[in-house]
Parts: structure tokens; sequence; C-alpha cells
């Protein structure tokens, strides 16, 4: 499916992840847009990572920095991407965000791939 133009070119998402026992955890990230698919950068080792290799089925949302949700969500799947493909993932986050040309790289960073659902 398209990006939904609720999510087309906002600044933040909330990615919404869930526990074991179902319970949903909501994090507000940057995102980037290529290829009809988002994607996110975060640590290994970040609860969010844990839980998509857990769960791939997430759900999407617009929001604030802080979290605040600003529109519908959206129901999707997320997969930690092979490290071939974080050099261009990592272009498109850092052609959209200035601070993440920054170099603050981390041995333990990985990239996420989001794919929206009909």
């Amino acid at each position: 499916m398209s990006i939904p133009p609720e999510i087309r070119g906002q600044k933040y998402i909330s990615l919404i992840t869930f526990r074991k026992n179902g319970t949903a955890v909501p994090t507000p990230v940057w995102f980037s847009e290529k290829d009809e698919k988002l994607y996110i950068v975060t640590r290994s080792d970040s609860g969010k990572s844990k839980r998509i290799r857990n769960n791939s089925q997430v759900r999407i949302a617009p929001c604030t920095l802080r979290g605040r949700i600003t529109g519908p969500e959206f129901g999707a799947t997320a997969r930690v991407l092979p490290p071939e493909a974080w050099q261009w993932a990592r272009t498109t986050v850092r052609e959209k965000y200035w601070l993440a040309r920054l170099s603050i790289r981390s041995k333990s960073n990985v990239y996420l791939e989001i794919e929206i659902l009909s």
C-alpha cells in the first residue's frame, strides 16, 4: 500500500510496537520515506527493535515530538533490515534530518523498514 497522506511528509510518527503480553508501546520516531516504505534508525538493543523481532505487526500514526498522536493510526509490518541495505536507508534519513548527519554513529544501530498494510 502507498504511504497515507496523513503520514507523508510528517516530521515524526508514533511507532506502536507490542510486548509479548499484547501491551502497546508507542514511541515517537524520526522516519524517512522511499518506494512507499518508511525507514527508521534505532539501536539494536532498544525495546522497539526487540519487540519487532518478536512481533512484526506494528501501528503507526502522525505525532508530535513528544508523542501526542495528531492523526489516524495505520496497521503496518516492520522488519530489521540486513546490513547491506543500511547505506541507502541511512542516506534517506540523513536527507530528511540534518541532525542525523552528525557523526554520532553507533556500532549497535540498525535500520527498520515499515510497510503499511492495505
